[in-house]
């Protein structure tokens, strides 16, 4: 398979399959003419890496769990332990998220919105 085919099977733009060569993360072998040919291997690695980020997974997590998953004798726990860590991170973005949400709620709440130049939202955002 060509860059492009192995983008369409994957759903990868070829931009990112090639950044993924860059760091290391596949290895396609090269055509006489110089070309990337990706096989089988290579669509399952790829695959496993766009599933991988869109989970949010970091390209280092990634990484580490490609390499996991490619030795036979990996321990599940070490698998377990980097995507709880990962899981805690989402968990503490999500409670960031909210406590955002709900003080930019109250901002909007207590804003009259008329005519007015008083404004609750801007005066919380200049207090030092």
């Amino acid at each position: 398979m060509n860059i492009s085919q192995i983008a369409d099977k994957t759903g990868l733009p070829p931009k990112t399959i090639r950044y993924y060569e860059e760091i290391g993360l596949i290895t396609p072998d090269r055509g006489a003419n110089g070309y990337r040919v990706f096989d089988d291997t290579h669509l399952h690695k790829l695959a496993f890496l766009g599933r991988a980020r869109a989970l949010g997974f970091s390209i280092e997590d990634c990484r580490t769990l490609l390499a996991l998953y490619e030795d036979d004798t990996r321990a599940s726990a070490d698998v377990k332990a980097i995507a709880r860590e990962h899981l805690a991170r989402i968990n503490d973005k999500i409670a960031q998220l909210q406590s955002m949400a709900d003080t930019l709620g109250h901002l909007v709440a207590c804003c009259a919105g008329d005519t007015r130049p008083d404004c609750p939202i801007l005066n919380d955002l200049a207090r030092p």
